[in-house]
């Protein structure tokens, strides 16, 4: 059964800045593309970063400059480094496992930045 741990949430003042983590199990990690997601509350879900399978990372335009996605396929984790928090970046943070059409997630990690 595939597991998706999301941690590392917090609550930072603006400016600041957090490491999410996700730690995967029950399935082949490495050949999987990992992508991090938040909801935040009023919107639709949005993308925020993405690492392929051979390392080739991908960002969304609100966090680009900001956030860094990065990969440990030994230990079966992908981080996100968020610099210069916003307001605007409050939310759920996710992570998401795709592989062929066929994608798991986990639960989430909350991220709170006040002013």
């Amino acid at each position: 059964q595939v597991h998706l741990v999301e941690s590392g949430g917090g609550s930072v003042q603006a400016g600041g800045s957090l490491r999410l983590s996700c730690a995967a199990s029950g399935l082949n990690f490495k050949i999987h593309s990992m992508n991090w997601y938040r909801d935040v509350p009023g919107k639709a879900r949005e993308f925020v970063a993405r690492i392929s399978a051979d390392g080739i990372t991908n960002y969304g335009d609100s966090v680009r400059g900001r956030f860094t996605v990065s990969r440990n396929n030994v230990r079966n984790m992908v981080f996100l480094q968020l610099n210069s928090l916003e307001g605007e970046d409050t939310g759920m943070y996710f992570c998401d496992a795709v592989r062929q059409g066929r994608d798991y997630w986990g639960r989430g990690t909350q991220v709170t930045v006040f002013s």
